[in-house]
Order: C-alpha cells, then structure tokens, then sequence
C-alpha cells in the first residue's frame, strides 16, 4: 500500500496515525512539492496532483478525510473508530468537517501570512482564537471530541492541535480540556510519541529552510 505524502502536511500525519492505530504498514513515499520530478511522478498516477494520495491495489484515494475513511472502512476490525451508530457518527463526521473547514483553515490562514513575512490581521487571530474555543467546549460533555472513546475526529484533531503549537507556538494553558485530551488520545496512539517527535524535527527543518 502506497502513500505518498507531504510529511510536514498535517492532513498527511493524520493518514499515517491511523494506519498505526489500525495495524496497516504504509509504504511511505514522502514527496518533495518543489521536485518537479517528483511531482511529475504524482501527475502520472493522479493529475489533481493532491497530496496525501494513497493506492491501495490499483485503487487511487486522495483528500486526507476520504483516505482515513477508505481504510477504516476496508480494514478496521470493529466499527470503534468510525461508530455506526447514525447519530454518533454524525458527530464524528460534524468534528471531521469542522478540522477541515475551520480549525485547520484559521491556522493555514495565520501560518500563510507568516510564510509572507507578514503578522496576522486581528481578525485571522480572533477567528483563530474562537476555532480553539470551540473545540475546548466539544469536551465539556465528554472525554473525547465525539464520542465516550477514541474517534477518527480525534486522531485528525490532534495532528490538528499539534499544528496549532508547532507552526505557531499557540499557548494552550487557557485550554486545560484540550491539554488533557491530547495526552489521552496520544496514551491510545502506538508510536504516536516517537511519531511526533520525527513531525516536530521535520517541521522544524521545513521552517528552518523556509525562513518562517
């Protein structure tokens, strides 16, 4: 099984969790976005030229929340991650929607004025700020962002949140039920330490090169 990716990408980290959760080795191909070479070879096999991409068999998945979706719902062996229950589901699905559309979006936002060598608006840090408090009141009721036990809408939420912190630096002592989250969700997570680890070198060695 094929994955190519941007390893400094969050939507890419969260494929890569999953798989882990799930027991799926991942044949990594970590893919240079400014090798023509390498992008040439992506164009062949997809010419959206999207990352992550994974093939599976001939099978072409790419967006990260289709990706981690395909492979629960190919290889999990119970419905835990992905429940299926309609209801509970929906709230999985709700939390999958707002990483993507909102959380994950107010910090491209902020770190993409930074790669500018520009400061954020008030505005991109207030819509940022509201982002985060609202994923601090998902876990007013619960342990878990959408269920009582470990979700996809966590495993992609907490490569989330570590975007939150590396790329920005973003303090979340005002934040105690994300703080204790992450440490739960990261406890159920095989190799989810030494993952973040090798995430946060990258990272640095990205932003380094970058001059962020």
């Amino acid at each position: 099984m094929d994955y190519y990716c941007n390893f400094v990408s969050p939507p890419s980290q969260s494929v890569i969790l999953v798989a882990k959760k799930l027991g799926i080795k991942l044949n990594l191909r970590k893919m240079n976005i400014y090798d023509p070479v390498a992008m040439d070879t992506l164009s062949k096999l997809n010419p959206h030229h999207i990352l992550p991409m994974l093939v599976d068999n001939g099978t072409v998945v790419f967006e990260p929340c289709a990706i981690v979706l395909y492979l629960v719902e190919m290889y999990a062996k119970n419905d835990a991650l992905y429940p299926k229950d309609a209801l509970v589901r929906c709230v999985v699905n709700q939390r999958l929607f707002f990483d993507v559309g909102t959380l994950y979006k107010q910090i491209y936002e902020n770190v993409h004025v930074q790669m500018r060598n520009s400061q954020p608006s008030e505005k991109q840090v207030q819509r940022l700020q509201k982002a985060v408090d609202v994923l601090e009141s998902f876990l007013y009721e619960r342990s878990y962002m959408a269920a009582d036990q470990l979700t996809l809408a966590d495993i992609c939420l907490l490569v989330t949140v570590n975007a939150l912190t590396l790329w920005l630096g973003y303090e979340l002592a005002p934040y105690p039920r994300i703080r204790d989250w992450l440490g739960r969700v990261v406890a159920e997570l095989p190799g989810c330490v030494e993952f973040q680890r090798e995430v946060e070198d990258a990272t640095r060695a990205y932003v380094v090169n970058r001059k962020i």
